[in-house]
């Protein structure tokens, strides 16, 4: 016995010797290079300050919009489970620092025992047992750490699913806005169309114009109503997608439109830094690292001994014919030491693993920081592209609009064909498409670049 307790000493003097080997320590965040993570600014930008800094409802005002990603942060199906995912993470987190703490139970016993034709034998036992496991090789600190790195990645993940969701709504209802302008363009070029193949009868009474300039234009108006039922069946898909979003049923979306939209003339991206600490995807990667962190110390406090303190006390009856109350006191205490021996190839095997799995996420984590670099990159270059591209459609279109309305007089004055009005007409209508397509797109680049940075993560 003697021998055992100083055994167990030695442990515990050993284990404040190597308690610098590594299994106390705590995570710190690796260096990491941010400079130029933006790489080269298509414009130049305000990095003092970031378009993610506003709330979600200041950077999208239509109050449409708003009600939608406010029904959506509700009841969104995906969001939803992401909370469930941090209220089982923050349940075992619980339980971890729980582990600290002694269990007990009570164990109540009874037994009759009769041999034949001899006296009945009445025995009991009413003790409650305790253990209590000493954590001084760092195994519980460890495991408690790790659980709460999983608390921090459930949480950074629901704040990627709520930015994420954020940012589809927007899109998804800024896409319908397109998809109406769509419609209400290509409408009324058919309707200029009727009108156009009504003069074109009228010429060819009078010998002015052939039934061919009467066919083609026709096939023309045929061709853009057949674009119409395309544009209306896009925004069913559409609507049914954000009501899938919103968790409904499929059903019309109420909404503005795209010319009463108004966002920011200048976007700002901050200091990249803070993608650290605003980005989701980054903070769930760290925390996947800091977890892979605690994982390698928990595989070295494997090498070392388990010590647990246990013991019973209650009340027992000798083993006689009669129940004495309440019997006599029985007590008992043992302390175990587990010291890993053979299994020791496993444990170092353990630790190769653990090793590898935070080389793993270190490298994760460096990644998620250069993917979310080229994102704000790509949405800057995507929103300048944009306004340049509207500005020039914008000048087409009333160039276009000029040809239409002087091609049309120079036939009805015969010094030009029909073919000529035809060709301005259809160049017409696909500049005005391709205007309010450019339109989104500069839309859609300030959502892709508020996402890219992190907006809505605590909105």
């Amino acid at each position: 016995m003697q021998k055992k307790a100083n055994y167990i000493l030695m442990s515990i003097a050993a284990a404040l010797l190597f308690s610098g080997c590594g299994i106390y320590n705590k995570y710190r965040r690796p260096e990491v290079k941010t400079d130029n993570l933006f790489g080269e600014m298509p414009v130049e930008t305000d990095t003092c300050s970031s378009i993610a800094d506003l709330k979600w409802h200041e950077l999208f005002t239509d109050t449409l919009l708003q009600k939608l990603i406010t029904r959506a942060l509700e009841s969104n199906t995906d969001l939803n489970v992401a909370k469930l995912k941090v209220q089982e993470a923050q349940a075992s987190l619980t339980a971890a620092k729980l582990a600290y703490l002694p269990s007990v139970q009570l164990n109540p016993e009874g037994l009759l025992s009769k041999v034949k034709d001899g006296q009945t034998s009445k025995t009991y036992t009413l003790g409650a047992s305790a253990s209590w496991e000493i954590d001084l090789f760092g195994k519980l600190t460890n495991a408690k750490r790790s659980e709460l790195a999983v608390l921090e990645q459930s949480q950074a993940y629901q704040q990627a699913v709520q930015t994420q969701l954020i940012a589809t709504v927007a899109e998804s209802y800024y896409t319908l806005l397109m998809l109406d302008e769509q419609i209400n363009i290509t409408t009324e070029t058919i309707e200029n169309w009727k009108e156009y193949i009504h003069s074109l009868r009228v010429l060819m009474k009078s010998g002015q114009a052939d039934r061919a300039a009467v066919s083609q234009a026709e096939a023309s108006r045929l061709g853009a109503e057949a674009s119409l039922l395309d544009l209306k069946q896009q925004v069913v898909e559409m609507e049914n997608s954000l009501c899938s979003l919103l968790a409904w049923q499929p059903a019309h979306i109420e909404r503005s439109s795209l010319d009463c939209q108004v966002f920011p003339q200048e976007l700002s991206v901050g200091v990249p830094l803070e993608l650290l600490s605003r980005r989701p995807d980054v903070m769930q990667a760290e925390a996947e690292l800091k977890q892979a962190f605690y994982g390698v110390n928990q595989a070295r406090s494997d090498f070392y001994p388990s010590i647990t303190l246990s013991g019973s006390a209650g009340w027992t009856n000798n083993a006689g014919a009669t129940i004495t109350n309440p019997g006599t006191w029985l007590l008992q205490a043992v302390g175990s030491l587990v010291q890993p021996i053979f299994n020791r190839g496993k444990n170092i095997a353990n630790l190769k693993i653990s090793k590898a799995q935070r080389e793993e996420a270190l490298l994760q984590f460096q990644q998620s920081l250069l993917d979310a670099g080229g994102e704000v990159n790509n949405a800057l270059n995507q929103w300048q592209n944009a306004r340049k591209k509207v500005v020039l459609d914008g000048q087409q279109v009333e160039y276009l609009s000029v040809a239409v309305h002087d091609t049309r007089l120079l036939m009805e004055h015969g010094t030009t064909n029909y073919l000529e009005v035809l060709t301005a007409q259809q160049s017409l209508l696909s500049s005005r498409l391709t205007l309010v397509s450019d339109r989104n797109s500069e839309i859609q680049s300030v959502i892709s670049l508020y996402h890219a940075l992190g907006g809505g993560s605590d909105n």
